[in-house]
């Protein structure tokens, strides 16, 4: 796993946010009741996948095709990132490989089914599944696109917050679900690039599995306990020495732990507020906003809506729960 990834260049940036805006329209920012709280909500939920890792995936392949158009990649993912990147090689002729858990979600896998793409399901976790696919990415001599340790991917999941700072310039503080610490890694880019230093940015990931909380506390991932999450995209392990791990602590962001109910909970609060349609990995951010886990009651607050793939089963029985 000792792979040196270095974090995006301006030029790569731009060029994840030409293709972007040349696939992909911009997802809405609205606003939506928090326990009574306004609250921005970014809904990548409405992507074309389902999910915000369309974005990321495209600025990987593209850049991919770009260098070998006759090429093949490959990638590990619990399922929305695996969507991102069926999607992106159909949109730009790329043949690809997905590796996913045999426990992935059934909805994601269902999704997979519907590309031209070979899918691999091995293992009972996603660094079972990343394992799988460096292997076979050495074997084979074909491109290995990680879900969150990878240049362009990163690049890519920085237009999600290209996009926030322009549909709501008076937002001050961004909260972001992390697994890997893509999507997170993005929002620092961003909140570069366009100078806005003054939006405080924190991280949250799931109590039951939460790798890189307690990486930058001084463990290795394989010393990590993981247990069950309705989040599981953010489920499981990360990379030691990823350039996402360095990004989120050269930048001393705050992450604050979601217990498992409050997770489940925000999806049922959601659906019956909002109408929104949040699978448990987007869920997790919001939880922590009605818990007031960020300290920071006073502030315009937004967070990414990352994803609605939820199973419909698990969705039912979110909703017959009881709130008390």
């Amino acid at each position: 796993m000792n792979r040196v990834v270095l974090s995006p260049t301006p030029a790569e940036l731009e060029a994840a946010r030409r293709v972007v805006a040349d696939h992909l329209r911009p997802t809405p920012t609205v606003v939506v009741n928090a326990h009574g709280r306004p609250v921005y909500a970014k809904l990548e939920s409405l992507q074309v996948t389902g999910s915000f890792k369309v974005r990321g995936a495209l600025a990987a392949v593209d850049a991919a095709v770009r260098e070998d158009p006759h090429g093949a990649v490959i990638t590990s993912s619990a399922g929305n990132h695996g969507l991102g990147i069926a999607h992106a090689a159909s949109l730009l002729g790329a043949r690809a490989t997905v590796v996913v858990p045999a426990n992935a979600s059934r909805v994601k896998v269902k999704k997979l089914r519907a590309y031209d793409i070979e899918l691999i399901e091995i293992g009972d976790s996603y660094d079972d599944a990343q394992e799988h696919a460096m292997a076979l990415a050495s074997e084979r001599s074909i491109r290995f696109i990680s879900p969150f340790n990878n240049t362009h991917v990163v690049a890519g999941q920085a237009t999600v917050f290209d996009e926030i700072w322009h549909q709501a310039p008076d937002i001050e503080h961004v909260v972001v679900s992390v697994g890997g610490g893509g999507l997170i890694s993005g929002a620092l880019l961003s909140r570069e690039a366009h100078q806005r230093t003054d939006v405080t940015v924190t991280g949250v990931q799931p109590q039951n599995s939460a790798a890189l909380y307690h990486v930058l506390r001084g463990a290795m991932m394989n010393e990590v306990r993981h247990t069950y999450t309705i989040a599981d995209g953010l489920a499981g392990g990360g990379d030691d020495g990823a350039m996402t791990n360095a990004l989120v602590a050269e930048h001393e962001v705050p992450i604050v732990l979601v217990p498992e109910l409050a997770i489940r909970r925000a999806v049922r609060e959601a659906a019956e507020t909002d109408g929104l349609v949040l699978e448990g990995s987007a869920s997790a951010s919001l939880a922590a906003i009605t818990l007031n886990l960020i300290g920071d009651a006073s502030r315009r607050v937004g967070f990414v809506a990352t994803g609605r793939n939820i199973a419909h089963d698990l969705f039912v029985e979110l909703l017959s729960e009881p709130l008390d």
